[in-house]
Formats: C-alpha cells, structure tokens, sequence
C-alpha cells in the first residue's frame, strides 16, 4: 500500500478545513461531520481554534483511499500562522489547494501557488462553494490560468452553480471537447501528444492521456482542477479519486539508513515534548538511541504511528510515514533524525516584518513569562523570541496583528499569564553595503586570534560563513565558537536591525603554540569585536518590508480612498472596474498596512476589502531607522569589555 502525506492549503475562509472533515467523512473514519462555526472539527483541536473559527496549529489525520493511505496535514490559512505552513511544505508529497467559487483567487492563494510551483510540489486545485451565491467556476479558472498556472485542466463542470443543489459532473471517455482541451494542454511537454494534436489524429485514448496527466501533474507542470462543495459533499468524490490517481506516494529506501525530520514540536499532558517525525529514508525503532542535536544521544520511548484516523502505538516507524515520538529530548523544528537530507529547503516564506514587546500584568511574572515564551518558541522558531538583558524586556516577532492576539489569549489560558503588548514595530533588515575586513591578534584579555572579512552576498541569501584559514589548523571547538558567534552577532547591525544576504570568511586563526591555553569561550567572546569592526568598514544600508496588497472598494469612494493611499506613501497601479467597484493593486511599507485597515471602514463605508502578502525589501529614504540594542553593545569597546570581564 502506498503511502502519500497530503496537504490542505488555502486563503483564509475557503473551506480547508470543512473540505478535511468531508474527506474523513467520505472515507469512514468519522461518522459525523463537524463543523467550523459550530467548534467541533477533528482538527482545530486547540480551544482558540474552536473559540475563533480559524486554524492555527495544523494538524496530522489519516485514512485510505483504495491502495493509498492518506495522511492528510490541515495547515493555517490565515497569514498570521504562514510559519506553520512552511514547516508543512518540507514533509509533503503532493498538496491541495482550496480556492473559493466565490471570492476567488486571493492574496494567500497567490503567495501559496506560487511556493507551490516554486517547490514543484504536485497539486491539484479545488474551487470550493460552488453552492454558494455568486459562485463563478469558471471565471476562478480564467484568474488561475491567466495569472498563476496556464496549465491548468478542469476535471468536470459544475452544474447548477450558485445553488444549494450544485453538482460537479466530471468529464468521461465519450467527452470529445475534454479529450481536445486535455491533449491541448499536455502537448506542451509531450512531443508524442503534440504530434497527435498537430495533425489531428484522434489515436489517443482516455487512458493514454490521464496518464498523461498523472506524469506531468507528478512533475508539477500541470494542475488537474475540481470543483465542488465541502458542505454538501458534491465533487468531493471526484477529488479523492483524483488524489489517488495524479498524486505520488513517495516511499523512500525503507532499507536505507534512517533518515526524518521534525515538522512540529508538541507537549503531552505532562509537559513532555512531542516530536511529529516524517520519515524519508530508513526506519526508527523503539528504544533506538538518536543523535538529534549536539552529541548526547536521546533514547526513543514510544512512537504513535497516524493510522485511519488515530494515532496507533507501533514499536517502528519507517520511510514514508509520519508519526509521533516521544523521549527526543530538547528536539526542535527542522531537527533532522537521522541522516540529512541535502535537499532539505531553506524558508519558503518571508519572516515575520513585526515585532512587539510582551509586558506581564504582574511584574513578578517576568520569570513565568519568559518560560511560557520559550515553549511557545519551541512550536514556532518564527516568533524570534528576543531578550533585552539590558531592559528586562522580552520581543516577540509577528505576522500581524491576529498572531499576537492568540499570542496572549495562549498566555492567558494555558499559562495562567495575562500580558499587554506595547505598539507593534516593523523589523527592518541591514545588507553590507561593501567589503570590510578586520583582525585581531590575541588582545587582553583574550588569548585567541580572529580575522573575519564581510561582504554583500547574494539577495535572499541570509549569512553565509565560510572557511579561509585551513579547516583543522584550530581546534575544532575553535572554529566552532567563532561561527556560532558571527551568527548571533549580526542578529542586531550597525543600526540595531538583523543582517542578512552577507558573507563572513573567516581569514585568520590562532597560532599553534596558543592552543593550550586558549578556550572556546576566548574565541565566543573576542569574534563580536571582529564582525563589528569589519562590519562599520563595509557600512550597511537599512531595508523596509514592503507588501503588495490588493484593494477594493466602492466606484463612489475613489475621491477619499486615492488621497489618503498618497498620504501613506503608496503609488496604486490604475484603478480597475469591477461591478459598481474599483480594484486596484499597489505596494505597500509594511508599516503602513496596519494604518490604512484602520482607515478603510470610514474611507469605503466598511465596504473596501484589503488583501497584502510580503513581497519584498526596498531601502529606506531619508534617516535609516535604529534599533534599540539588546546585546551588550561591541560597537562600544569599553562597555564591551567591561561586562565579559563582569565589571559592567
């Protein structure tokens, strides 16, 4: 039997998770189907999931489908929790994309297709509400061919949209028109179909052109589509049966070595930590002992294996599978158990552009907060929990405004901590601007010696350390502190932000004869000084968030809405008619797209709707911005050195 680990995808409100629990449904692992609105679905299983009607953790359920089991993965739709859709994307096999008949292809739909396509992950496309008033099927297809996949081939038609009793009617043998459409589409990639499309030869049969379909939809140049409806079940049938023919299920070497990664941390009911594992490559067994991180070895105490929708206790797990494992130890997100995959993907997404600071209601709590934070840290690394030692404040990193109201609601309920925020920062970023360089020769009180030159890398590319001293002519411990230490240094800039798309070689090392009595922690300490130094010679430029949004409202509120988009720094592309609206697309400063949702309820009458998504960096004009430090400061010696020798 194979196995194919799915995921659900969509824009907020489109109907995911109602589409998970119909699934379920249809396959006979639930009996009843839950409902959203009503709190009761299999896989918002947090309270606030239920409370707000949205998903915020994505959960792991499983069923079969003829030979197929399915683990099926229901991510966040909203962008507040995008993080927990990148974790997702690593360990899938194929993806659903959930588009509604109604409102169509919006911002999230756009900026998941697009990483979809990006990670040529095979997908098929599922225009859900087609009961729904003003569901048009045909016009999302258009949207979806003109602006995300022109490959794109509807399976069927929908008869009767816009009513309760729409049905989708897939496209069978005797369909000419589909067969034409089908072998149109698939010629692009088959040379054997182009010649018979070509010269008109009607030799391809059905079989040879769905599989046809499979293999490029396997390869992510085609997108088989659906339609239908998760509340009344219409289309879902034909959805299943397309997951089971077009998808993949990729086993890997079940008799290689042990290869996995973990996609999502969890705590039981006695704090212990949860690893969700995807294996690639091998299998874990019981009591087996991994290396996870670092060089202690951790004991497997239990794996729960997902298994027709529960979670079954087996003693092994192997490739392919996805499974819960207990008695990993301090096991984060993106650990990998095992061997490494060298094609392990890198963020899909952008990180968060927000930051705030969380203050307890009660000064004594500042402990408990800080624990709270680094478990809640724990299920998402995003957050980029920050602590000003210096101001006993902590900062946590946001996606928007959403993310930090379930941020303390979950303080609140599970932690027993109520808390405030202050105002809501945009987190700029820091490139070099040139090249500099910078050395220094065992200087009291360190007994170590570090050359590091920094320079622009490529856009995108995060930091980079590389190696220019010959790897063994330190300890190794050496070489160690002194990257680690980089990393942590360019966290906060020449102006306070994190420095990114840069390279740091490291150019000289300590001599020979100061091995023995140099430590680590000489390196750890001294390597601050170094970054900074060469980091002021190649002088850095300051680089706002910028967010491309899309915007609708009311023909009538043009006069009031265009004034203040100029008042906010945004330049909108011509507006475009659409009914009695206008909609237009534009970017947008990050900062400023909180500012306008609150404006644009008295601009549009509450009519205007605004979609944004990251798009990009632009440099800041005028006086770059400064960020408060956090650290103890290595652009000031004097105060520098004065706390590492525990004098300041």
């Amino acid at each position: 039997m194979r196995t194919l680990n799915l995921g659900i995808l969509a824009h907020v409100d489109a109907g995911k998770t109602s589409l998970t629990e119909r699934l379920l449904h249809a396959a006979g692992v639930i009996d009843r189907i839950g409902s959203v609105d009503d709190g009761d679905t299999q896989t918002d299983t947090l309270a606030l999931e239920r409370q707000r009607g949205i998903t915020i953790k994505s959960a792991v359920v499983s069923f079969v489908i003829d030979d197929v089991t399915v683990n099926l993965i229901d991510t966040p739709g909203h962008p507040d929790f995008i993080a927990e859709v990148e974790r997702v994307l690593g360990v899938l096999d194929g993806a659903v994309l959930v588009i509604s008949a109604v409102e169509g292809v919006q911002a999230q739909t756009r900026v998941l297709m697009r990483t979809l396509q990006r990670l040529r992950l095979p997908t098929l496309l599922f225009v859900n509400k087609i009961d729904r008033l003003g569901a048009d099927g045909e016009r999302v297809l258009r949207a979806v061919a003109e602006t995300l996949a022109p490959a794109v081939v509807a399976m069927g038609e929908v008869r009767g949209p816009g009513a309760r009793g729409a049905q989708f009617e897939p496209y069978g043998p005797a369909d000419r028109g589909f067969a034409a459409r089908l072998a149109e589409v698939l010629a692009d990639h088959d040379d054997d179909i182009l010649a018979a499309w070509v010269e008109g030869r009607a030799t391809l049969s059905q079989r040879r052109l769905r599989a046809a379909l499979a293999a490029q939809t396997r390869q992510s140049l085609a997108y088989p589509a659906y339609f239908g409806s998760a509340i009344t079940g219409a289309g879902v049938d034909s959805l299943m049966s397309g997951i089971a023919e077009f998808l993949p299920g990729l086993q890997g070497d079940a008799g290689g070595e042990a290869s996995g990664v973990v996609f999502k941390v969890d705590r039981g009911a006695s704090g212990e930590k949860i690893a969700f594992v995807r294996m690639f490559a091998g299998a874990i067994h019981r009591r087996d002992r991994l290396r996870v991180r670092g060089d202690a070895e951790r004991k497997v105490t239990a794996i729960g294996v997902f298994d027709r929708g529960t979670v079954a206790p087996r003693d092994v797990v192997a490739a392919g599978r996805i499974a819960k494992v207990w008695g990993l130890g301090d096991v984060r997100i993106g650990d990998a158990i095992g061997a490494a995959r060298a094609e392990t993907p890198a963020h899909v997404f952008a990180p968060p552009s927000l930051e705030t600071v969380v203050v307890p209601r009660d000064p004594a709590a500042r402990g408990a907060l800080l624990a709270a934070l680094t478990q809640l840290a724990e299920q998402d690394p995003l957050i980029n929990l920050r602590q000003d030692d210096v101001r006993q404040e902590v900062f946590v990193s946001l996606y928007g405004e959403v993310q930090k109201e379930v941020i303390q609601d979950t303080l609140a309920n599970e932690f027993g901590i109520e808390v405030g925020f202050r105002d809501t920062t945009t987190i700029c970023v820091e490139r070099p601007i040139g090249v500099g360089a910078a050395v220094e020769y065992a200087p009291r009180p360190f007994i170590a010696t570090v050359g590091l030159r920094v320079e622009p890398g490529a856009l995108n590319s995060g930091v980079a350390f590389r190696l220019e001293v010959e790897f063994g002519s330190m300890p190794l411990g050496f070489h160690k502190a002194v990257e680690d230490s980089v990393y942590a240094t360019l966290r906060q800039g020449l102006h306070g932000w994190p420095v990114t798309d840069c390279i740091v070689t490291m150019t000289h090392g300590i001599r020979y004869r100061d091995w023995a009595t140099s430590t680590p922690s000489d390196h750890r300490h001294l390597t601050p000084l170094v970054v900074m130094s060469a980091l002021k010679q190649a002088g850095t430029t300051v680089l706002e968030p910028i967010h491309r949004m899309r915007l609708e409202f009311p023909q009538d509120t043009l006069a009031q809405v265009m004034p203040a988009l100029g008042r906010l720094g945004v330049a909108p592309e011509a507006p475009a008619p659409r009914g009695a609206y206008y909609s237009l697309e534009s970017d947008i400063p990050a900062a400023q797209v909180h500012t306008l949702l609150q404006m644009l309820p008295s601009l549009t009458r509450g009519e205007g709707a605004l979609e944004s998504a990251f798009s990009h960096y632009l440099p800041v004009r005028g006086q770059p911005p400064t960020r408060a430090r956090s650290d103890h400061n290595p652009l000031n010696r004097k105060a520098y050195l004065l706390h590492v020798l525990g004098r300041g």
